[in-house]
């Protein structure tokens, strides 16, 4: 009996020593929440606008165009065609004078190898140009006045030759004027797209009480954009005007020439004949 509580006892003990080593169990830690990198944007409530951010300026040649006030536009315009105008007289005038020297110089040659104005004419039938157009009307007018005394011929056929030799050298002249008109006003012009374009950028600064580059730059570009296009449509136009002006005046000069050979040869039949 002693024997039975003794043991109880022990079993007792044992179990209440081994609950307090144990403890109370402690909770799991809550698991973590992975939190994103980038904040969600915030909600817009309903009703109100956001103003989408202002694009950069452009300063590029065609942005500065499209920005220009409208006046500068115009003069910018202006100068455009006055570029176009001067490239056409180019290639026209050079066709031309270039066509022209070329006949002049067949023309002249057959005029110096020729013995009399009819075997001079005769060769130059098919030819074209002011140089065979002369002697053809020296011979046209020696056969008028054959009838007449020969004391005049040789007046009326030189009357004939000035003549046609000033309508000649304006036919080359043509375009040239333009060109001379272009190379002279183009610069002023420009000149007043600059002036409008400062006056634009002090009328942005009275208006923003403020000499900031980003409102006074504006202005002054399209000003110094519109004086780069009036020297560009200046200069070529100076520079070919005088180019072609050397080339029509060595045409007029070869013009004369063939008109001193066919007075020769007039001079040559009326000994002849005479």
């Amino acid at each position: 009996m002693r024997l039975g509580m003794v043991l109880a006892i022990v079993v007792l003990c044992a179990g209440s020593a081994q609950a307090q080593d144990t403890g109370p169990e402690m909770p799991a830690p809550p698991a973590m929440v992975e939190q994103p990198l980038i904040a969600p944007a915030a909600e817009v409530p309903a009703g109100v606008t956001v103003d989408a951010p202002e694009p950069a300026p452009d300063y590029s040649i065609s942005g500065m165009i499209r920005a220009a006030h409208w006046v500068v536009k115009s003069v910018m315009g202006l100068l455009g065609a006055a570029v176009f105008a001067t490239s056409t007289v180019l290639v026209y005038k050079v066709v031309e004078v270039s066509l022209a020297a070329r006949r002049l110089r067949r023309s002249a040659a057959v005029i110096a190898k020729a013995a009399t104005l009819s075997d001079a004419v005769a060769t130059l039938a098919v030819e074209r140009g002011p140089a065979a157009a002369m002697a053809r009307a020296a011979l046209g007018e020696t056969q008028r006045s054959a009838t007449l005394p020969g004391a005049g011929v040789k007046e009326r056929v030189a009357s004939y030759l000035q003549q046609m030799q000033a309508e000649a050298g304006q036919t080359l002249r043509k375009g040239t004027g333009l060109l001379a008109t272009i190379g002279s006003t183009a610069p002023f012009v420009g000149l007043f797209g600059t002036v409008w374009g400062i006056m634009t950028s002090f009328v942005s600064i009275a208006e923003t009480k403020t000499t900031n580059l980003a409102v006074v730059a504006p202005g002054i570009a399209e000003a110094l954009l519109a004086t780069a296009i009036g020297l560009i449509a200046a200069i070529p136009a100076v520079i070919i005007y005088n180019m072609l002006g050397r080339r029509i005046t060595a045409l007029r000069q070869g013009l004369a020439g063939a008109a001193s050979g066919i007075e020769r040869l007039l001079s040559r039949d009326l000994d002849v004949g005479g």
